[in-house]
């Protein structure tokens, strides 16, 4: 397509801005630049005008503000991303479908001590693990289909999500996520995206977790201890700690699921009590106990008494966690679009304190140190926006609000502890 000459695009230009300056350039990086003021208080409608206007032109309208003023940049509109590969999603989902069977699945009898054997014992019990799997799996799509569906609202390409099976690991999943093939319009479409994830799996989750829980009983808390070892019985684990009657415990075999604010208060809805409750508090005060155990896990709170969780509790247990990771206020993660629609470019400020607090905490949870390589790798990216110059409105701040505080509360400092 041919382009238009300067003095048509600049009369499509003129009756939203005011023109100080224009300058034609590389089509390879602008066509034409014009630098002045929006004419008009509401810039997101006057981008869509101007979007309008220019499409049959094959031309793309960027906003932006440089050095204090207003610019507006035509760029060759690019190409339509090519449809992606649904087979992909379909194949994916179904292994991540049984791959969180199998981490759910509830054997019939002992374990056995060999690898294969416990292997072999969760495939065969594979389908005792469809609660587990039903309630993980439907907090994830209802994370992943809030952030594609309201894409497709916005008119901003994107793919289906793609789920990440896991084999034998705690969740059997490492969750999903769409790639967004098109550039959101603003920042208030960008918050959208941003935001409909987190939320629309936390209203799944808490009635999840709330259901699990009432599906749960308390008990105590205390080290598991396996017989004596048989002459040529091989141990439950590859470094046995023995006892003086020959009996033996496992470091490591034993977890607790680590507290958010937000699990806590449920469960204290539930039992009635902070859970895990100590035996004793060592002399400390209530208070100092529990912010020492809150942010580092520790000490493990053996002969006390805690929730033993159902499968459903600790997939709504799950849905809290990768709530709290999505939030993480960095790069292109979901707490990153929140944030950088709030603030804009000024965010860049708070990632290195976003890194130093993870590597913080990387001391009683050695995976936040994994995810501060993560974000150093990738936190500084920032999605790109066609609009730069429309902020958020109000209701969008005080949602954004709104969502900073659900972080906070579903934040879980130490996510796992094993003892």
């Amino acid at each position: 397509m041919n382009l238009p000459e300067t003095e048509i695009l600049t009369s499509l230009v003129a009756p939203i801005f005011r023109i100080d300056d224009v300058t034609a350039g590389d089509p390879r990086q602008f066509i034409v630049r014009y630098r002045g003021q929006l004419l008009v208080d509401d810039s997101a409608q006057a981008y869509d005008q101007l979007s309008a206007a220019l499409t049959p032109y094959g031309i793309t309208p960027l906003f932006r503000v440089e050095d204090g003023r207003h610019v507006i940049l035509l760029i060759p509109r690019p190409a339509d991303p090519k449809p992606a590969n649904v087979n992909i999603n379909i194949v994916l989902f179904i292994l991540t479908v049984f791959s969180v069977m199998l981490a759910g699945a509830q054997p019939d009898g002992p374990m056995p001590n060999d690898i294969w054997g416990q292997i072999g014992m969760l495939v065969r019990n594979i389908f005792s693990g469809w609660p587990f799997a039903l309630s993980l799996l439907g907090i994830l799509l209802a994370h992943e289909f809030g952030h594609y569906l309201v894409s497709r609202y916005h008119k901003t390409a994107a793919t289906l999500p793609y789920f990440i099976p896991l084999p034998f690991s705690p969740l059997g999943t490492m969750g999903a996520a769409i790639l967004m093939q098109g550039t959101p319009r603003n920042k208030r479409v960008l918050f959208d995206i941003g935001v409909a994830g987190p939320l629309a799996g936390l209203i799944v989750a808490i009635p999840v977790l709330w259901l699990g829980l009432s599906l749960s009983h308390t008990d105590i808390i205390q080290d598991t201890v396996y017989p004596a070892l048989q002459p040529k019985e091989q141990a439950a684990c590859a470094d046995p700690v023995f006892n003086a009657d020959g009996s033996y415990t496992c470091v490591g075999d034993g977890f607790i699921e680590g507290n958010s604010l937000l699990y806590l208060g449920m469960k204290y809805m539930r039992f009635g009590s902070l859970l895990p409750a100590p035996a004793d508090y060592g002399g400390q005060s209530p208070f100092l106990y529990w912010l020492r155990y809150f942010f580092t896990g520790s000490p493990t709170p053996f002969g006390g008494t805690d929730v033993m969780i159902d499968p459903v509790a600790f997939a709504g247990w799950a849905g809290l966690l990768v709530t709290a990771l999505n939030l993480l206020p960095a790069g292109t993660l979901d707490g990153g679009h929140v944030v950088f629609a709030l603030f804009g470019k000024k965010v860049r400020y708070a990632f290195p304190v976003i890194l130093v607090l993870l590597g913080v905490l990387g001391f009683f949870w050695m995976g936040w140190w994994l995810w501060a390589a993560i974000l150093l790798w990738l936190g500084r990216v920032q999605a790109q926006l066609l609009d730069e110059i429309t902020p958020l409105d109000t209701p969008r701040r005080v949602l954004a609000v709104v969502v900073l505080i659900l972080f906070v509360l579903v934040f879980t400092p130490v996510p796992f502890a094993t003892f």
